[in-house]
């Protein structure tokens, strides 16, 4: 059977326009305020720079065509979201950045007719952002989301929900929600969770603090949301009452590979750099590009993105074709979030003290990357899925073969 891994030419024609419009509108802005989304201007940036993006036709690849989006699916979705990467702001200007990329995922697959109207619509013309609210302070939902304790309650008409969330994307900002609560169940048992749409102004919602962080490039954030007898309605119901979880799928899988789309072209962008660098860079008799250790690192980095676009494609490929594709995602993902930083450390390390200075950009790149081996679920909670994925299929297969016997 041939294998075509070509993309089609529009979306060859989308990642040039792209590239093109990250280099000239978007790399000044990040490189002028050294990556950092607030000093940049927060939101009244991302307002100019969207625009910019509608009007060089790079806006939402993402979003359904039918909500001003090109309705890429996720394979083709990858070299375009690089090339948006290659700049700290990008995923901002062509509003692909998490949480709202995801958010618009998976409102396009679960929300009703209704609710598209209210919140997905907006969501993807970029007229609001918004936030998803899951994780919880200890010992609430974290790695393990069966922990949850944010409660809903039935009341008449709708419910009310109570708890707390932080680390919460966006928040600081957002024009709404998507909250994660318990609707049975007790914390620790799996199931029982519901989604609930919700707008930011509603009474009994509130966005606290900041939690410090050594990203700068998340615009809105990463807040404390606070849920004190907060009323929805029954229609604000995302999806069906205790299948928060399962609908939670739909979005998590595709989420981390747009995570590592967007990374890897940060990612790439510190390479090419140290490349150059090295290149023309003299010392010890030499152009640094010329001597043993250093092109080691040089090809460690091209393995290392070659690998992470290789497993990228296995993974958006199984979502593309219907399938959760959980395994191929954790391996990605994992694999990514270690490969990407090892790209941007050793390209740090062949600019030498430029590389940790804010003359280059090396160093903000690998601030930025870093939190990905613990964003979308830690490195080491994936190789314990992957593992036992890997395990359970050995005991399944060796019980089918004593069966035979």
């Amino acid at each position: 059977m041939a294998v075509d891994l070509s993309y089609p030419e529009h979306v060859q024609a989308l990642v040039a326009k792209t590239e093109e419009f990250v280099r000239e509108h978007v790399l000044p802005v990040e490189d002028a305020h050294n990556g950092d989304i607030t000093a940049a201007g927060g939101d009244d940036l991302r307002v100019k720079l969207q625009q910019a993006a509608k009007e060089a036709g790079v806006f939402a690849p993402h979003a359904p065509v039918e909500y001003g989006g090109h309705g890429l699916g996720m394979v083709d979705r990858a070299p375009v979201f690089e090339a948006a990467g290659y700049s700290l702001f990008g995923p901002i200007a062509l509003n692909i950045a998490a949480p709202d990329e995801g958010n618009v995922h998976m409102l396009a697959h679960i929300a009703s007719p209704e609710q598209k109207e209210q919140f997905l619509a907006p969501l993807a013309h970029g007229d609001v952002r918004s936030g998803f609210a899951m994780t919880e302070p200890a010992p609430g939902a974290g790695s393990d989301p069966n922990a949850l304790t944010t409660r809903a309650e039935k009341a008449p008409g709708g419910w009310k929900i109570n708890g707390r969330k932080y680390f919460i994307t966006g928040a600081d900002g957002a024009g709404f929600f998507i909250i994660m609560a318990r609707t049975s169940g007790e914390p620790g048992q799996r199931g029982g969770a519901t989604m609930f749409l919700a707008p930011a102004d509603a009474p009994g919602l509130t966005v606290g603090r900041h939690i410090d962080t050594i990203d700068r490039a998340m615009i809105g954030g990463h807040c404390e949301v606070f849920f004190e007898d907060l009323f929805v309605p029954d229609s604000a119901v995302l999806g069906e009452v205790d299948q928060g979880f399962a609908y939670a799928q739909v979005r998590l899988g595709p989420a981390r590979m747009t995570h590592v789309m967007r990374w890897l072209g940060a990612a790439r962008r510190g390479h090419d750099i140290a490349v150059a660098r090295v290149a023309e860079r003299e010392g010890f008799g030499s152009k640094l590009g010329d001597l043993g250790m250093i092109q080691k690192m040089v090809a460690d980095n091209e393995i290392d993105i070659a690998a992470t676009r290789a497993l990228l494609t296995q993974a958006c490929w199984e979502l593309d074709q219907g399938s959760h594709a959980s395994n191929s995602t954790s391996i990605a993902k994992t694999f990514a979030a270690e490969a990407v930083f090892r790209i941007v450390d050793r390209s740090m390390q062949m600019c030498g003290g430029l590389g940790v200075s804010a003359d280059l950009p090396v160093a903000r790149l690998a601030r930025e990357v870093r939190p990905f081996r613990i964003y979308d679920g830690p490195s080491e909670v994936h190789r314990w899925a992957i593992a036992k994925r890997a395990v359970g299929a050995a005991k399944k297969a060796a019980a089918a073969k004593e069966g035979r016997a």
